[in-house]
């Protein structure tokens, strides 16, 4: 496989789920990988685990140093992420603040110290991990799907920013997933809330997709792929059946798109 930006890639979220699978598919094409996490994975042939908590900025910082002293980096692959699903009322501030600093300001947080690296290398490629929803809003996990649309406008903005220093960027946009997310979620339901019987049936179906969804291999190919072009496109909808969802949901006026997301998810 072609490395145009080198051989070497950090993988955040890489102690589990897109972000392991990641790992392993990365460093058996043949990259030198940092496998960041808060308990990272025992070094294996061609990983290095690397400790990282991209919530911590002292972390992120000595981390990155570490990769730069070690020859630097050419590939970045955003895997770190988590959830809370509760009714957007119901959900207290700091649950929503926790999943902004993982999913939003995590992502911010390794850039700032990494993307100096593949600037003054005059190359690299950053593949931030999304979500489908990052476009198709999902009831009862409002502020999860806000911090996706985030990523999704941050690294449009990032990739032109990027361009005139040769670093690209691409978000990878997984739908369902089968992978340690699912048992990982966070719930936001006081006592007594209106919303308690909603929020349970449509959790429920939320974790029947998830348990029946794609392996964590098949977005962590996406981003293989991804790393293997010159030129890769701005975003990569995972599996043929969310592009065609992605293609209703640009043909669908507003009001129907929520009709259906409301009968989903109720």
């Amino acid at each position: 496989m072609r490395h145009p930006y080198g051989g070497r890639a950090l993988i955040t979220g890489a102690s589990s789920g897109i972000g392991a699978a990641a790992a392993r598919l990365f460093a058996d094409a043949g990259y030198t990988v940092y496998a960041a996490s808060r308990h990272p994975l025992p070094d294996a042939e061609r990983i290095t685990g690397l400790p990282m908590d991209v919530t911590d900025d002292e972390s992120v910082r000595r981390a990155v140093a570490r990769m730069a002293g070690d020859g630097g980096v050419g590939v970045v692959l955003h895997c770190a992420g988590m959830g809370v699903a509760g009714a957007a009322e119901d959900t207290p501030d700091q649950d929503v603040r926790d999943q902004f600093e993982v999913n939003y300001f995590g992502v911010l947080r390794v850039n700032r110290h990494v993307v100096p690296l593949l600037r003054q290398a005059g190359q690299g490629l950053v593949i931030i991990t999304g979500s489908v929803a990052g476009r198709i809003p999902i009831p009862y996990q409002s502020h999860y799907s806000a911090t996706k649309y985030a990523l999704d406008a941050y690294a449009e903005c990032l990739r032109m920013e990027l361009k005139p220093f040769g670093v690209k960027v691409t978000l990878i946009e997984p739908g369902d997933t089968a992978t340690g997310f699912t048992a990982a979620r966070r719930f936001a339901v006081p006592e007594g809330s209106p919303y308690a019987a909603q929020v349970k049936s449509a959790v429920a179906r939320m974790e029947r997709d998830e348990r029946s969804g794609h392996p964590a291999a098949k977005p962590a190919r996406a981003a293989l792929r991804t790393a293997s072009r010159k030129n890769p496109p701005p975003r990569v909808t995972v599996g043929a059946s969310y592009r065609a969802i992605m293609a209703l949901r640009r043909a669908l006026p507003a009001r129907a798109l929520e009709a259906v997301l409301s009968r989903l998810y109720r």
